[in-house]
């Protein structure tokens, strides 16, 4: 167990419940490489400008985490949002297992995991319960996200 690996990565989730994305980018390396399954793979400025645009955005938001652990080299936690998709209207709840490396006391790289079809449901209502699950929506998804990343940094 590394002590300030812990502390970093509590650091990221306390700013994320600030909704404070400049100290979340403050805990990525320049070069970091981020995942998930909405975003599919962001690299370096990029994944700070997604946290910007999510926080940004993010309406009837909380969120909590749990289980921080690290060692030297990598580390991992479980965190919770809710929040307000504001496409539909609907409430998620989004279950997260995170897993990072580290390098010279930062994140550089954060792989977030989910059940997409779980959130697709959610988010998406019936649309998502019937289709979710399949490519033609993973892939709209990802590309929709992906699209409202470019315009939020087009605007700024």
């Amino acid at each position: 167990m590394s002590d300030a690996h812990n502390a970093l990565i509590t650091q990221f989730y306390t700013a994320f419940q600030r909704l404070d994305a400049d100290a979340m980018a403050a805990c990525y390396t320049e070069d970091v490489v981020f995942s998930d399954p909405a975003f599919g793979e962001l690299r370096g400025r990029d994944v700070g400008d997604m946290w910007r645009m999510l926080t940004t955005r993010a309406k009837d938001f909380s969120l909590t985490f749990d289980n921080v652990r690290s060692d030297d080299r990598s580390g991992g936690a479980h965190w919770v949002a809710t929040y307000l998709f504001s496409a539909t209207g609907n409430t998620v709840v989004n279950d997260i297992q995170a897993r990072f490396v580290l390098r010279d006391g930062k994140i550089c790289e954060h792989h977030d995991s989910f059940d997409l079809w779980r959130w697709s449901r959610q988010a998406l209502g019936t649309k998502g319960l019937l289709l979710g699950w399949t490519p033609l929506v993973k892939n709209a998804v990802r590309a929709q996200a992906n699209k409202g990343l470019k315009a939020f940094q087009a605007s700024r």
